[in-house]
């Protein structure tokens, strides 16, 4: 079972100024931690793609190919990349140039993304929310697959025997994850077109996930795919200390973070009890030591037979050293318990 970190680029709040933390100071931050991700060996780095004031990062690809010339082994993938308000061509354009830039390392988590922001912004309706993702997805996997791609759909110029340059070094292929959020159809599609699986969990109790992984493990055998090629993620907010001054304080960082999300979208105010049964064993936090953290992540293993989790560790913009402690015990602590699995 691999193991990696996903990060969005949190902003939190200058306390002296009121005003979000500097982007390009966050940024810097994130190049050093991937790199003592690869150092302490973690499997895959999957950095997030937004629009908001609220976060640093709104091109993925482009953090990726700094983090690329700064590690060896790391894979380093988008989580995610908001497919149907980007352009197939460019996403492919982008990552395979990383792809060559890292000597075969680059993967990309496509999704419909949990914030609408990109949509506007890059002038598509909503109208048309299921349909983009749908046909740019098919033209995705199309040029991923076929030098030579004739396409045509009803939201995008078609396209007659072209070429997308330059080609991956995996015979012009990238590994391309869909990434979801709980939707049968969006499993279903998935399992059908036999691609690898990232299941964000991120609140409630992940075991009411199961029902959705069994499904798509019974779609995707019955289209015929190779079983053992089956790939199965979970993306769930981690984070790891040996100090529980530290694991405690916490809660005011992820607190902040969820409300201010939540502000937008109805929620009631994050409480302790909220975190605390959060990192029950039963809940989706998977924050606390090495071993607590181990133990957790071993048991989605026996739940749900994933092959790689995703520990998504800057939820509420830890401070930088706190952020390295994390990784570092992430990689040299959890990683070494979970060989086995």
């Amino acid at each position: 079972m691999e193991l990696g970190i996903g990060m969005f680029g949190d902003l939190g709040v200058d306390q002296t100024t009121g005003k979000y933390r500097d982007a390009g100071v966050k940024i810097r931050e994130i190049i050093e931690q991937v790199k003592r991700m690869d150092e302490v060996g973690i499997d895959v780095f999957a950095m997030g793609e937004h629009h908001r004031p609220d976060y640093a990062v709104s091109s993925p690809e482009i953090v990726l190919a700094a983090a690329a010339s700064v590690t060896k082994n790391i894979k380093l993938a988008s989580g995610v990349t908001v497919l149907s308000s980007s352009e197939p061509v460019k996403v492919y354009e982008d990552f395979s140039t990383l792809d060559l830039i890292s000597d075969g390392r680059a993967e990309i988590f496509v999704g419909r993304g949990s914030f609408i922001e990109s949509f506007p912004l890059y002038g598509y309706s909503l109208n048309d929310y299921e349909q983009l993702f749908d046909e740019k997805l098919e033209l995705l996997l199309k040029i991923n697959s076929e030098e030579n791609v004739t396409w045509s759909g009803q939201l995008r110029a078609p396209m007659s025997n072209q070429t997308v340059y330059p080609r991956a070094k995996n015979d012009g292929k990238l590994s391309i994850w869909r990434a979801v959020g709980g939707t049968p159809q969006s499993v279903l599609s998935a399992a059908q077109l036999g691609m690898p699986l990232v299941v964000a969990i991120i609140g409630g109790m992940p075991v009411q996930f199961k029902n959705l992984v069994e499904f798509y493990k019974q779609e995707y055998q019955k289209a015929g795919h190779d079983v053992s090629k089956m790939q199965i993620a979970i993306h769930s907010h981690t984070f790891v200390s040996e100090d529980q001054k530290v694991t405690d304080g916490y809660f005011h960082n992820y607190k902040s973070q969820m409300d201010r999300i939540g502000a937008s979208r109805g929620w009631a105010p994050y409480t302790k009890m909220q975190y605390d049964g959060g990192r029950a064993k039963d809940g989706a936090l998977f924050i606390g030591s090495p071993a607590e953290v181990a133990d957790k992540i071993a048991y989605m293993k026996e739940i749900f037979g994933i092959t790689r989790f995703i520990g998504h560790m800057d939820v509420g913009d830890p401070v930088h050293d706190i952020m390295m402690k994390s990784i570092e015990l992430f990689g040299e602590k959890v990683k070494p318990t979970l060989k086995n699995l």
